[in-house]
C-alpha cells in the first residue's frame, strides 16, 4: 500500500494547476530547494490558541525553533504576537533579529553557555534551568527562571532534575526570578504528558509563591501525515535495509486536538483554570504541519529489478536519515508519467551507498526522465535542515517563501 501524505490546497495547487512555477523555480535555482508557506504556519497557531481560549486556559505559545530555520515563520511569531523556544546564542539572536521580543522567548536546552544565559538575562528571556550547577550561574543574575523537573517514570532521560534536586533549587535560586516548573518527554501520549503536567501543578503550589504560577509542557503534539494508518508490512527497501523506529505518521489525535487530549485529561484545564496557572506550550513540527515541501530534480535513473532514481540533491536534506529512520510518505513525480508502475528508490548525487533519500521501494505512476520532479510533501517539520551539508561542494538549498496570493520570495540569501 502507498503511503500517501495530505496536501494542503496551497500544495495541492502548486503540484497540478501550478506546477509550471516549480519548474522555473527549478530552472532558476539549479538545484534543490524548499518551498515554505507561511500562512498555514500561522493558521496552525492559531488553531492552538483556540484551543486554550475554548479551554479558558490563559498562557503563550512558544514555536520551537529547531524545527526548521527559516526567518518566515519567526517573522509570523513576532507579527502574531508568539513566543519563540531557542537552545543557542545564534538561535536566540535570529529571533531577536526578527522582531520578537524578550520577554516571549523561552531559552532551553541542557548547560546552557554562559554568553547565552547573559544575553537571555538581558532581553528578559525566561530560562529554562536544567540543572543544578546550571542554577549556580543564574542565581548571580537578575534572571526569569523555571526549573526543568525530571518526569516521574523517566529516570534515564539525561533532561531535569529529580526531585530532591528541585527542592535544593528551591533554596538556591539567588537573584533569580522563579515563575514556574517544565520538563522534557519524549513521546506523543496525551494522557502522559497531562499527567507529568499535574505533578507540575503540585511543584508550584508547594512553593506557596503567587509568582510561581507557570508550567510548560513543551512540545510532543504529533503530526497526521497521512489521514489513515501507515502499514508498510511486506515493503522492501533497497539493498534489504532495515529500520525499526518510525516517526508515528498517522495519528487519529494530532495538533491542536492533542493539545485539546492533554488539557481534558484528568480535569487538568479546570485545575489550571481554578488556580490560576498558566500554561506554555513549545510545539515545533506541530506548527509546521502542511508549511513545506521540498523539491529535487531527477538527474538520472537506472532500471535493474527495480529502478534506482537520482536526484541532484542528498538525502542530508531530508534529515529523517539522522534519526536511522526513513520519511515514509512518498514523492510525488512531477509531471505524472505514464507507462505502467514504476518501482523504484530514490538515491543523492553523492558518492555514498548511504546517500539515500528514500530507500523503500515506492511505485510511481510511470518511469521518470532527467529534468522531472520529486516533491516530497509536508518536510518543514524537522526535515529540511537538522544536518544540512555542502558535501560535494554543493549549495544549501534555498528556501522560497510562497504567499497566500502566490507571489513568491527566498527566505534568506542562498549561501
Amino acid at each position: 500500500m502507498a503511503v500517501t501524505a495530505l496536501l494542503s490546497s496551497q500544495a495541492r495547487a502548486l503540484l497540478e494547476a501550478d506546477r509550471g512555477l516549480l519548474a522555473e523555480l527549478a530552472y532558476g535555482l539549479r538545484g534543490p530547494f524548499h518551498v515554505l508557506f507561511p500562512d498555514r504556519f500561522e493558521a496552525n497557531l492559531r488553531a492552538f490558541r483556540a484551543v486554550m481560549k475554548a479551554v479558558g486556559v490563559e498562557g503563550q505559545i512558544h514555536y520551537a525553533k529547531k524545527a526548521n530555520k527559516a526567518a518566515c515563520f519567526v517573522e509570523r511569531c513576532a507579527e502574531e504576537g508568539a513566543g519563540v523556544d531557542v537552545a543557542s546564542v545564534g538561535e536566540l539572536r535570529d529571533a531577536l533579529g526578527h522582531g520578537v521580543r524578550g520577554e516571549r522567548i523561552v531559552v532551553t536546552g541542557p548547560a546552557k553557555a554562559d554568553e547565552l544565559l547573559r544575553l537571555a538575562t538581558h532581553h528578559g528571556c525566561l530560562i529554562t534551568v536544567d540543572s543544578l550547577d546550571e542554577l549556580e550561574r543564574v542565581a548571580r543574575l537578575e534572571a526569569r527562571i523555571m526549573l526543568r523537573a525530571l518526569p516521574p517514570g523517566r529516570p534515564h532521560s539525561r533532561f531535569g532534575m529529580t526531585a530532591e534536586e528541585l527542592d535544593t533549587a528551591l533554596r538556591r535560586r539567588g537573584r533569580a526570578r522563579l515563575e514556574g516548573f517544565s520538563f522534557h518527554l519524549t513521546g506523543y501520549d496525551p494522557a502522559e504528558r497531562a499527567e507529568v503536567a499535574a505533578w507540575l501543578v503540585e511543584w508550584c503550589e508547594r512553593t506557596a509563591s503567587p509568582a510561581v504560577d507557570t508550567i510548560s509542557i513543551g512540545g510532543g503534539f504529533a503530526v497526521d501525515y497521512t489521514g489513515r494508518p501507515v502499514d508498510i508490512t511486506g515493503h522492501r527497501f533497497h539493498a534489504d535495509r532495515a529500520f525499526t523506529d518510525f516517526y508515528p505518521y498517522h495519528s487519529s489525535v494530532s495538533g491542536p486536538d492533542a493539545l485539546r487530549a492533554v488539557l481534558s485529561t484528568g480535569g487538568l484545564g479546570r485545575r489550571l483554570r481554578e488556580r490560576g496557572i498558566r500554561l506554555l506550550i513549545e510545539p515545533g513540527r506541530a506548527l509546521l504541519d502542511q508549511a513545506g515541501m521540498t523539491v529535487f530534480q531527477v538527474q538520472g535513473v537506472k532500471a535493474r529489478d527495480y529502478g534506482i532514481i537520482t536526484v541532484d540533491g542528498t538525502s542530508l536534506s531530508l534529515s529523517e536519515q539522522w534519526f536511522n529512520s526513513e520519511f515514509l510518505p512518498e514523492p510525488r513525480p512531477v509531471p505524472v508519467r505514464p507507462g505502467g508502475p514504476f518501482e523504484a528508490c530514490v538515491g543523492g548525487a553523492s558518492c555514498l551507498e548511504s546517500d539515500l533519500l528514500t530507500w523503500r521501494r515506492i511505485t510511481l505512476p510511470g518511469r521518470p526522465r532527467a529534468g522531472d520532479l520529486l516533491v516530497y510533501p509536508n518536510t518543514a517539520g524537522y526535515q529540511m535542515d537538522s544536518n544540512e551539508s555542502r558535501f560535494h561542494e554543493l549549495p544549501l538549498p534555498p528556501k522560497v517563501v510562497i504567499e497566500a496570493d502566490g507571489r513568491w520570495r527566498l527566505d534568506r540569501a542562498p549561501s
